[in-house]
């Protein structure tokens, strides 16, 4: 019973805590008198930040370039991967470590592939 009294009391104080941390933040930010220089900052910032997203802006073609040097290796490790577990199931090659290493390899290409090629050419 002492157990949970004292566990009833840990979690109000946490609580407590929380609800504090929220509400400090937004007592403060009521207080700042200086809000036109707070205004003009946040503008330097965005005209900034449009400037650095504009020079980063990769053309389509270097975006097919990309893909097409990961699909290779990819199609690559697929059919080395087909191939040692053939030598396996059918020829009977004690091959299993080196077929699940590639097999991880072609799985870990495989999801960057995919990642990159939806963040790139799916239209959101």
């Amino acid at each position: 019973m002492m157990t949970i009294i004292k566990f009833r009391h840990v979690l109000w104080l946490i609580m407590v805590v929380l609800f504090a941390s929220f509400l400090a933040p937004v007592a403060r930010a009521a207080d700042n008198p200086q809000r036109g220089e707070s205004v003009q900052m946040m503008e330097a910032f965005e005209r900034q930040n449009t400037r650095v997203v504009d020079s980063n802006v990769l053309s389509d073609h270097k975006k097919h370039v990309v893909m097409f040097l990961m699909g290779v290796p990819l199609l690559v490790l697929i059919l080395i991967t087909g191939a040692l577990g053939i030598a396996m199931g059918v020829y009977g090659k004690p091959l299993f470590v080196m077929h699940m290493i590639f097999a991880g390899l072609t799985m870990t290409l495989a999801l960057a592939h995919v990642v990159v090629g939806l963040v790139w050419f799916y239209p959101f």
